[in-house]
């Protein structure tokens, strides 16, 4: 159970609710541990439990029959998982999985619908979420049709910084490449490249981003839209507080 609203700010939508808000909602509130790839929920299954990330990284992935997947988006401190409890869904539609581990607040989906019933502010920042995400999602589709492998690369690396805070990231490129839907021979050339020419550095399992500057200009527009759509939105999770 959390005792202080400063435990919450690790995570955005959390840390966003005011103190009657978030009274209401630590008590329901689990700090876990996650393990990379450990499934959260799969394709089909029943939704139980929703994850608001502080550290780690959650991977919304659509898989085919022939067992292959690719990304469709990735939910970190600025988000959750488990959104359809909130459009009156019981299930995902896709499978969620922990692509880096670390920490994450678990709350049960019953708990989660209670608290979306009651409360006015907690709808509208949850609404405000899921724009955000659903634009995410659609620009992902975008760009893994239309953008080479490098730019998505590109793209794909901004974003991993972004949500951990960091310029090091522990990644394989074969979980890059399961990310993106593609072969890890591509993922070895085009990070290769990027090395060579300074905007990164990557060891087995490491990647250190050098040149953040030069590595947006080489990235598509997918990675400035989307994030410029949540940094619209935060502001206003923010102006929340002030609300009621």
């Amino acid at each position: 159970m959390l005792t202080l609203q400063s435990d919450l700010h690790g995570n955005h939508l959390l840390g966003a609710l005011p103190s009657h808000e978030w009274q209401a909602m630590a008590p329901h509130l689990e700090l876990v541990h996650l393990r990379t790839e450990q499934l959260l929920c799969d394709c089909g299954q029943r939704i139980h439990h929703v994850y608001f990330p502080t550290t780690a990284i959650i991977s919304m992935l659509s898989t085919m029959e022939d067992g292959s997947s690719v990304e469709i988006a990735a939910v970190g401190r600025e988000g959750m998982t488990g959104v359809p409890v909130l459009t009156g869904g019981e299930t995902m539609p896709n499978r969620v999985q922990v692509q880096c581990s670390g920490f994450a607040y678990r709350m049960s989906a019953q708990a989660l619908r209670q608290q979306f019933a009651r409360s006015d502010l907690l709808r509208r920042l949850m609404l405000l979420y899921m724009h955000a995400l659903l634009t995410q999602v659609a620009q992902t589709a975008a760009c893994n049709r239309h953008h080479s492998l490098s730019k998505q690369l590109c793209r794909w690396l901004l974003i991993e910084v972004d949500r951990v805070e960091s310029n090091d990231l522990s990644v394989t490129q074969q979980l890059i490449a399961d990310m993106l839907g593609v072969r890890r021979e591509g993922i070895t050339e085009a990070a290769g490249k990027l090395h060579d020419e300074g905007l990164i550095h990557h060891s087995r399992g490491k990647i250190r981003v050098l040149d953040r500057q030069r590595l947006e200009a080489r990235a598509c527009e997918c990675y400035g839209l989307v994030r410029r759509e949540f940094d619209r939105l935060l502001p206003r999770l923010r102006e929340a507080e002030t609300v009621e």
